[in-house]
């Protein structure tokens, strides 16, 4: 795990011990500092006893703590701990902003920061993939993979990969990523924000963070990314999808919205000093993200592709883009009461199969377009579409939505399709 003589004889109230609570309160812990810990789950209490007093930050005096570390899905536009902590001077922070109070302990290293609404896993695995065929030593964490203060600390020389969510951003105060990188901005998470120029704002918190002599990267495609371009104070890398002209190499990276996240992955990975060639070789290997375009399976001439990881209708319109005769699984909990980003591709697709929350209401907004089936159930959905795609079509998940009107999280609604897929005749 991460410590850091940083925490040494701090104290801080750790709220939420779920995996990445869990981990922060034993990196803490190991660091010598002294902690309070609550959650609502009393095994979760329990688990924690031994290393944390166990009491509730809302109830209990936090003034003089170093912080308040919260999840990121903790929602500070409405819960109590934000004013509470306002109110004692504490701050609130997540566990990325400890990575960056580590920083000085660990062993020399750079950080990459990646940011956007959609393609951000993606480029985060892209660039940590490029990093290892370069033979740096690299680790992903924070919306992807373990948590980071669980991973040990990578030698001289590594480079962390840190995926940043917006709220993880709201969370973190003195991270200087040597590169950081904005991918797009479209409205998404408004029950957190006052509007999209809010949670714009929040995206260009990671460049404000960011000391001149480091570069940013950004793909000024599209009006809040190009404000926030100009705002950057440093150097500045702009790129575009037009940067990216044959795609057919890179198996795993097809569509649109994938020549966005390889011009930014080149970019990270030339300001790091990794030559073309080897970039060049790892895009040619790169595996591609479970639930991201993920190809399930080939039955009867159709391709089956998991999408699942598209949840909202921008990130689910270049996946329509990128084949030419779709049949699509798209619903669930809505983002927005509209498929206007997928408009553009609509005649991609050959039907439609609609499930969960947003069924009924993407049904009515599509069925005078093309043929809609109304499932409700993801299982029903995919033997409708399987009965009625013929050989060369593609059978696609990309719902558009939320998943938690039927699903924990999107990768249980993405193994849930591959599980419907193959038990297929």
């Amino acid at each position: 795990m991460i410590t850091s003589p940083a925490f040494a004889g701090k104290s801080y109230a750790v709220l939420g011990l779920a995996r990445s609570g869990m981990a922060t309160l034993d990196a803490l812990a190991a660091s010598g500092a002294e902690i309070m810990a609550w959650d609502a789950r009393e095994e979760a209490r329990a688990a924690a006893a031994s290393k944390a007093r166990i009491a509730d930050p809302l109830t209990t005096s936090i003034y003089g703590f170093s912080g308040v570390v919260v999840s990121p899905g903790v929602p500070l536009n409405r819960h109590p701990i934000a004013a509470r902590a306002r109110e004692a001077n504490v701050p609130v922070i997540g566990d990325i902003e400890l990575f960056a109070q580590a920083g000085l302990s660990l062993p020399p290293h750079k950080v990459v920061a990646i940011t956007g609404t959609n393609g951000k896993s993606t480029t985060t695995a892209l660039v940590h993939h490029i990093l290892k065929v370069a033979g740096i030593p690299t680790t992903m964490a924070g919306n992807i993979g373990v948590p980071i203060m669980s991973q040990e600390p990578l030698p001289d020389g590594g480079v962390y990969v840190l995926e940043l969510s917006s709220y993880q951003i709201d969370l973190t105060r003195s991270l200087d990523p040597d590169v950081s990188v904005l991918l797009n901005v479209t409205p998404d998470h408004l029950d957190r924000y006052d509007g999209v120029e809010d949670y714009a704002a929040s995206k260009a918190r990671l460049f404000a963070m960011q000391s001149p002599d480091h570069v940013a990267v950004i793909a000024a495609e599209d009006d809040y990314t190009r404000a926030i371009a100009a705002q950057v104070r440093g150097k500045r890398v702009l790129v575009s999808s037009a940067d990216v002209r044959d795609q057919s190499r890179w198996p795993a990276l097809q569509g649109p919205h994938n020549a966005q996240n390889v011009a930014a992955a080149v970019a990270v990975v030339r300001a790091l000093g990794i030559s073309d060639s080897v970039t060049g070789r790892a895009l040619a290997t790169y595996p591609g993200l479970p639930h991201r375009m993920e190809r399930i399976a080939e039955k009867n001439g159709v391709l089956f592709v998991n999408d699942s990881k598209a949840t909202n209708p921008t990130s689910t319109a270049p996946a329509l883009a990128a084949f030419p005769a779709v049949h699509w699984i798209l619903g669930g909990l809505p983002k927005s009461d509209d498929l206007e980003a997928c408009a553009p591709y609509l005649d991609h697709v050959k039907a439609a199969y609609t499930i969960g929350e947003a069924g009924p209401t993407f049904a009515r907004l599509l069925s005078d377009k093309l043929p809609v089936n109304e499932c409700e159930m993801l299982v029903e959905a995919v033997g409708c579409a399987a009965k009625h795609a013929k050989p060369g079509e593609v059978v696609l998940l990309s719902p558009a939505c939320a998943s938690f009107d039927q699903f924990k999280d999107y990768e249980a609604r993405g193994e849930a399709f591959r599980a419907a897929v193959e038990a297929l005749q």
